[in-house]
């Protein structure tokens, strides 16, 4: 398992990936730059990685959850509803690789902007 600070703006929370062949993936790119962009109540942005969606990949995901979009090799962090939601549940676009989740309130994510400057970094 590998630790990690996700930053953007004036929030800064910290998460643990878990052992997936993604989240190593992720884990041996750190650190990664980007600039957020919002879906509903989820962050993300493309990284320099490569990977098919895994065998368990998932669409329904719980708040703090982070994830990797395999379509558009994104990096993403869920914290509440999104336009693919039937409740207040996060739910990704299509399935997601999930990576690990956000240790503390992921609902601060909220006040990170579009187009701010994400920096995720081990921990």
């Amino acid at each position: 398992m590998t630790r990690i600070r996700i930053r953007a703006g004036k929030v800064s929370l910290e998460a643990d990936l878990n052992d997936s062949p993604t989240a190593q993936k992720v884990a041996a790119a750190l650190p990664i730059t980007g600039r957020a962009s919002l879906w509903g109540e989820e962050i993300y942005f493309s990284i320099e990685v490569e990977d098919d969606e895994a065998a368990d990949a998932r669409e329904e995901l719980a708040v703090g959850e982070i994830a990797y979009w395999a379509p558009g090799t994104a990096f993403c962090v869920f914290w509440g509803k999104t336009p693919a939601s039937t409740g207040s549940e996060p739910r990704a676009a299509s399935p997601v690789n999930v990576l690990g989740k956000i240790d503390g309130d992921a609902t601060l994510f909220a006040a990170i902007k579009g187009g701010e400057k994400v920096v995720i970094e081990k921990v």
